[in-house]
């Protein structure tokens, strides 16, 4: 635990080191409330963004692997028109693929059961590409990912490959990819925090879980006693297991109940 919280001080005392420079607005929730929590620590985020990237003219897949080689044409977090992306390919001098980059988060967690947690919130909110690495240090990350993106390349040596008509075609998918991202950080924000409050409420001491064991035992043969004594002949249920606090438990459930 002491190791978690030190990476934890140790990764918020550093400056953005993004190109904005500052969290995206969309993500911003998410973001604050796991930073909020004692176990978790957020490293790295995206809300999703529309990007006319340019590459070399012989290398353009190289922009979604190594951003120096890429020269950023456009980039915006809200819907585009295309107007503002024909503008943009007028800069254009080597070959420019337009991209839309989903929403993407990466969480540092401090035990595997909360990266699990997030895991199963993220794939029930439809980032269905999301993972948990662990690392030799013991060091345990949650990527939240999808696979709603789109690549398109548009112009090759600075020349627009694509109609007018068909650059409007994909800007609206685009533009209807970024709505429906949208959806899903709500959808993401709202459940995360739903199953941060049943992970809360379940964690409780072994010192309560004793007492709500003796209460619920002595409540039990109160009652059986009673029963007995009213001459009715209960259902034997001494062979039943005790409800026990159980954190995962509690998770399938909630997670059940999202699908």
């Amino acid at each position: 635990m002491a190791a978690f919280m030190q990476r934890k001080a140790q990764r918020l005392a550093r400056a953005d080191a993004s190109r904005k420079g500052g969290l995206d607005e969309r993500a911003a929730a998410v973001v604050q409330l796991l930073n909020g929590r004692s176990r978790f620590c957020t490293t790295s985020s995206c809300s999703g963004r529309l990007v006319l990237a340019q590459g070399g003219a012989a290398d353009t897949q190289s922009c979604g692997i190594q951003k120096t080689n890429c020269t950023w044409l456009l980039v915006t977090h809200e819907a585009c028109a295309k107007d503002d992306v024909m503008t943009a390919l007028e800069k254009a001098t080597g070959d420019v693929v337009l991209k839309f980059e989903p929403f993407v988060l990466h969480v540092l967690c401090q035990e595997l059961q909360d990266a699990q947690l997030v895991h199963s919130v993220a794939v029930n909110s439809g980032f269905r590409n999301s993972g948990i690495t662990v690392g030799r240090g013991g060091k345990i990350m949650m990527a939240v990912r999808s696979t709603h993106c789109l690549e398109v390349p548009l112009s090759h040596k600075g020349k627009l490959m694509v109609s007018e008509e068909y650059m409007e075609f994909l800007i609206d998918i685009a533009n209807r990819k970024m709505e429906e991202n949208s959806r899903r950080i709500d959808r993401f924000y709202k459940c995360l925090e739903l199953a941060l409050e049943a992970a809360t409420s379940a964690d409780t001491s072994p010192e309560e879980t004793e007492k709500n064991h003796a209460v619920y035992t002595h409540r039990r043969k109160r009652k059986t006693i009673q029963e007995q004594g009213a001459h009715t002949f209960p259902k034997d249920h001494s062979e039943e297991p005790e409800p026990e606090d159980d954190a995962e438990t509690d998770l399938g459930i909630f997670s059940e109940l999202m699908i």
